[in-house]
């Protein structure tokens, strides 16, 4: 297993039940959290097989935006 960590625009709560079902249907459920008081409101996957790319995608698709975390 490895962890991924990108920040995004998710800021809330409500914003994260948006992304819940794009995000279990991609990464998996129970399988990424994010952290809405980090002001880079970072997303963290652990994954086996997810490229930082997918998991920046998976967001996108379900109408945000991430980014690489630096």
């Amino acid at each position: 297993m490895k962890t991924i960590e990108v920040k995004t625009n998710i800021m809330c709560g409500s914003c994260i039940a948006k992304v819940t079902p794009t995000l279990n249907e991609k990464i998996g459920e129970n399988n990424w959290k994010v952290d809405t008081t980090n002001p880079k409101k970072v997303l963290t996957v652990t994954t086996e097989n997810l490229s930082e790319t997918d998991v920046i995608k998976a967001v996108e698709k379900a109408g945000y935006k991430a980014a690489t975390l630096s």
